[in-house]
């Protein structure tokens, strides 16, 4: 009864997680020239399109290794290949099978069935990376804000901004050494590789912004973009989907920037995450069976 229950909850979930992305992106589409919006991305340059796939990979492949890191502060031993697949496999979990464990959840249930550690810790430590990706994207998104077009549109947000720039990391480590001690030793490196994540995804939407050939206002284009990833971090849509084209639709706007190429980029990068999160499909079955027998053969 109690799975029951649990299924037919995430069932719930899933299905107002898929109207809220198709009422959002139904919202978008309706309300823009959506045949200049074929011609834009049908005309993006492949090159550039191509350097932001490789420099999205490389900040999953970041973001894989600063995972692992908290994993072995918690005396979890991987291999960062074997680490690197689970990794992938999360992200074609959460991307392609919204209504099923998740992302997390089968990297927490894989890691404690298959290692002698208890699920808190291994949970612990997901969450803990989670957060740590939180804190440097509120930080970076504040930085973005300060020179765009925002700060002088609405000013008086302007000392919350700095105060976020200057608040983020000494609060997280604040928290860090009152409810996470085991992590106390590697929040400096795992703070500056949070911010390599954060900084290498900006950039892949830059190079997206290169390959649709928008001319100027790269900064505001790309402080929408870090905005957008705050509204896609909260789990209200279907791996994203919507969350940040209706963002990039409703804050271009009031700076007077074509709404059409920050759809068109918030689309590609979507594509992008899921052709990425197709990887993981290849790796089914490896993680918990055929890669860790073999690690633990070595």
């Amino acid at each position: 009864m109690i799975k029951k229950s649990i299924s037919k909850k995430k069932l719930v979930r899933t299905i107002i997680q898929l109207l809220i992305s198709c009422i959002a992106l139904s919202i978008v589409l309706i309300k823009t020239d959506t045949e200049k919006l074929l011609e834009i991305i049908s005309t993006a340059n492949p090159l550039y399109l191509m350097l932001a796939f490789v420099v999205f990979n490389i900040s999953k492949i970041l973001n894989a290794l600063r995972l692992n890191r908290f994993f072995r502060a918690i005396g979890l031993q991987l291999r960062e290949l074997y680490n690197l697949q689970l990794y992938y496999l999360g992200m074609f979990y959460n991307m392609f099978l919204p209504g099923g464990i998740g992302g997390d959840g089968y990297k927490i249930y894989i890691l404690q069935k298959n290692h002698s550690i208890k699920m808190v810790n291994v949970f612990n430590a997901v969450f803990w990376d989670r957060v740590a990706g939180v804190v440097a994207l509120a930080f970076l998104t504040a930085v973005f804000l300060i020179p765009s077009g925002f700060a002088n549109l609405y000013g008086e947000y302007v000392p919350a901004t700095y105060a976020v720039i200057a608040l983020s990391y000494p609060l997280s480590w604040l928290l860090t050494r009152l409810l996470y001690r085991q992590f106390n030793s590697i929040f400096l490196i795992t703070a500056g590789e949070s911010i390599l994540i954060q900084a290498a995804q900006a950039l892949s939407a830059w190079f997206i912004l290169l390959a649709l050939s928008v001319p100027s206002n790269h900064i505001d284009y790309l402080a929408v973009f870090l905005v957008s990833t705050v509204a896609v971090v909260l789990p209200i849509t279907v791996g994203g989907a919507g969350a940040r084209e209706i963002t990039f639709f409703y804050l271009l706007q009031p700076l007077g920037l074509d709404t059409n190429a920050g759809v068109a980029l918030s689309l590609i990068f979507f594509a992008i995450g899921a052709l990425s999160a197709l990887i993981g499909m290849f790796l089914q079955g490896r993680p918990g069976e055929k890669y860790e027998n073999r690690e633990k053969e070595l």
